[in-house]
């Protein structure tokens, strides 16, 4: 990893937790759901029911983990997510806009609503 990649700073992701969002792109396109974990540093996101994985895990009595194959949401690229605004309900692109107390909002790029 070189010096450049070190120091840069990831994007500001433009999904939260629990947002409505449509799946664009793979399997899986076409799917509504919501947001249940972002890594903006990754530039990755857990979505509910999306990209499922199969996970072999050993049993672990002391936690009280049972074995076998347990199935999982696995991630998402950022890219793949459509945020779907909560006035018009659409799919939309999310612009930021500052209001006059300093406090950053998001901004549907359809119907300009603050959310």
């Amino acid at each position: 990893m070189s010096e450049m990649e070190k120091t840069q700073k990831a994007p500001k992701a433009q999904v939260k937790k629990n947002d409505q969002v449509l799946v664009m792109a793979g399997r899986n396109r076409g799917v509504k759901s919501r947001v249940l974990r972002v890594m903006p540093g990754e530039g990755r996101a857990v979505v509910e029911h999306v990209n499922m994985i199969k996970r072999h895990t050993r049993q672990n009595p002391q936690k009280g983990v049972q074995g076998g194959i347990l199935e999982r949401e696995g991630t998402i690229h950022l890219s793949n997510v459509k945020v779907i605004c909560p006035e018009c309900g659409e799919p939309t692109r999310v612009g930021r806009t500052r209001l006059e107390d300093g406090k950053g909002m998001r901004v549907c790029k359809k119907c300009n609503a603050k959310f």
